[in-house]
């Protein structure tokens, strides 16, 4: 396949609001993607939020993406044992795919989504009312993934090599860009081959291309589950981006900011829970999800490879949830760079801390 034509600045603009609501939102690339459900049974799921009456609740609704994952893990344990309840919530979980989900948490018709700093950049430079108010994933999960016996260790590797993407926007490409910058090198210096279809994975293990983007919980995983040893290039101490988190609507924050904040506690707790004890999140996703219990071997390490990337050097020093706000920061400067930043934006007008709960 030869390598497609670059997409104009103004089309990858648009493409890059969805961005990386993929690697937690069950894209069509995730690692459950072959058990999907119907948008009407996934909108359905999860749906209940306790005993507590729903007259006396606030209610919330929840994006979490098209396809139902073990990756909500700790939405579902959180749902399950009552921790919205208990905050007086009554948690709706919606399935959306990536494309409304941003602009639906920005006109607030969704109260709370998921999104990274590649999508909330972009958007809020467009306008999109959005602020980002808890880390999920503290590692930032997209990643360039290989075969060990492919002789790829660092970036600058890559040269003349073939690598395959989904195409030529979101987050993964945006990463892979900063990647190869690190080494000198750009797309021009490699062999670019789009998989519209996320099967990038099979065609690294075929060997129809040397290397290929995806996601740490997903690709690598299943690689290695086949008895493949992969190769993993993060971006994370090159160039900080910042990882997807909870959203919200900045009219939502107005006037939920409190249900919202119990929102953040209830489902950081349900995370350090299963950090602690993943059997508990595997469990509660087989729970929301029976269809995932044909797979659990695989469930339980997609889980582990999940957890593994909620934890990056500010959330070892300061809980999970905490922002980085240097990565956003540096973040901004880098889409800048790329001409994905259409109106300035600041990490102040992106980011705000005060519906974490507090630390000791």
């Amino acid at each position: 396949m030869s390598p497609a034509r670059p997409r104009p600045i103004t089309a990858l603009v648009a493409l890059v609001v969805v961005g990386l609501v993929n690697a937690c939102s069950g894209g069509a690339s995730s690692p459950v993607a072959s058990s999907a459900t119907s948008p009407s049974a996934a909108a359905s799921a999860g749906a209940s939020s306790g005993d507590i009456p729903s007259g006396t609740a606030t209610k919330l609704v929840v994006g979490l993406g098209y396809i139902q994952s073990v990756q909500f893990a700790q939405f579902y344990l959180a749902q399950q044992n009552g921790y919205y309840a208990e905050a007086g919530l009554m948690v709706e979980f919606q399935n959306k795919i990536d494309l409304d989900l941003i602009p639906l948490v920005g006109k607030g018709t969704i109260d709370i989504g998921i999104g990274d700093g590649t999508s909330v950049i972009p958007a809020a430079s467009n306008d999109i009312p959005i602020e980002y108010v808890a880390t999920i994933y503290g590692q930032f999960p997209n990643i360039v993934f290989a075969k060990a016996s492919s002789g790829i260790k660092t970036a600058a590797d890559l040269k003349g090599k073939k690598i395959g993407t989904p195409g030529r926007y979101g987050s993964g490409w945006i990463m892979l860009q900063a990647l190869l910058a690190s080494a000198g090198l750009t797309t021009d210096d490699v062999e670019i081959v789009e998989y519209p279809n996320f099967t990038q994975r099979a065609a690294v293990e075929q060997g129809a291309v040397d290397a290929a983007t995806g996601f740490a919980n997903n690709e690598p995983v299943q690689l290695e589950l086949a008895g493949v040893k992969t190769v993993v290039l993060r971006i994370d101490d090159i160039t900080p981006l910042p990882g997807p988190g909870l959203i919200v609507g900045t009219g939502t924050l107005d006037s939920k900011h409190d249900a919202v904040a119990g929102f953040v506690a209830a489902t950081l707790r349900a995370m350090e829970e299963i950090k602690a004890n993943p059997t508990v999140g595997l469990d509660a996703a087989l729970v929301a999800v029976p269809e995932l219990a044909a797979t659990r071997e695989t469930q339980a390490a997609v889980l582990a490879a999940t957890i593994a990337s909620w934890s990056g050097p500010q959330q070892e020093v300061r809980g999970l949830g905490a922002i980085d706000r240097d990565a956003w920061t540096t973040s901004i400067s880098y889409m800048a760079s790329l001409g994905l930043v259409k109106n300035p934006v600041t990490t102040d007008d992106l980011v705000r801390e005060d519906l974490l709960p507090p630390r000791d």
